[in-house]
């Protein structure tokens, strides 16, 4: 199942201030992306509701496995496509604009063939 756009976006959001931070709550999250406090609680629940993250008693939120599936692919393809944009010459902001807005559009099939290019592979 395709998922929308912004929840690809919150659930990447999720995973990279878990790796930063060790822990999530909604208003981290609402602080990183500059929305407002009961915008992100509407998503949360949404993605709780349906089965992409958990949160606990205390409003701490993690990602279930399907949830930190698509954030770490969502952050793979962020990553490379920004530093591949560095590499052709783009500045740092512009690339990582670009690369946030083509992560969430481009198919696995060409993102696979720009990672051959790019020389990365599974092993890497």
């Amino acid at each position: 199942m395709r998922i929308l756009e912004s929840a690809e976006n919150y659930l990447e959001t999720v995973l990279q201030l878990t790796e930063r931070n060790g822990s999530v709550r909604s208003i981290d999250i609402a602080n990183e992306l500059n929305f407002s406090k009961p915008s992100v609680s509407v998503a949360m629940k949404n993605l709780r509701k349906h089965g992409y993250l958990k949160v606990d008693s205390k409003g701490y939120i993690t990602l279930t496995e399907k949830g930190y599936k698509i954030a770490k692919t969502m952050n793979e393809r962020h990553v490379l496509l920004r530093d591949w944009l560095i590499s052709l010459g783009v500045n740092e902001e512009t690339a990582s604009n670009d690369a946030c807005r083509i992560e969430h559009v481009i198919s696995a099939e060409t993102f696979e063939a720009i990672k051959r290019h790019a020389g990365l592979n599974e092993s890497d």
